[in-house]
C-alpha cells in the first residue's frame, strides 16, 4: 500500500471512529441558555475525544495495513 492510500485509509478510519466516539459522555446542560439547542452538551471535551480517536484509528490502521500487505485478503483477486 503506497503512502497516499495509507493516508486516505487513516483519514477515513479517523472520521469513522470520531463519529462513534463523539456521543460518549455527552450530557445536556442542566441550565439552558436562551438560543442554545436543548441537546447541546455541557462539556463536549472535543480535544480529549480527538486524542482517543487518533489512538483507536492508529490501532485500526495498523490492523488494516497488516491485512492488506500480508495478502490474506486481496482486492485484486476479488475484482478479477
Amino acid at each position: 500500500m503506497d503512502i497516499v492510500s495509507s493516508i486516505v485509509v487513516y483519514i477515513l478510519l479517523w472520521w469513522w471512529v470520531f463519529f462513534m466516539v463523539l456521543p460518549f459522555g455527552a450530557r445536556p446542560a442542566e441550565k439552558q441558555i436562551p438560543g442554545q439547542a436543548s441537546s447541546a452538551p455541557e462539556k463536549p471535551r472535543i480535544v480529549t475525544k480527538m486524542l482517543i480517536t487518533s489512538v483507536i484509528a492508529a490501532g485500526l490502521f495498523f490492523i488494516v495495513h497488516a491485512v492488506i500487505t500480508s495478502g490474506i485478503f486481496s482486492f485484486r483477486e476479488l475484482a478479477g
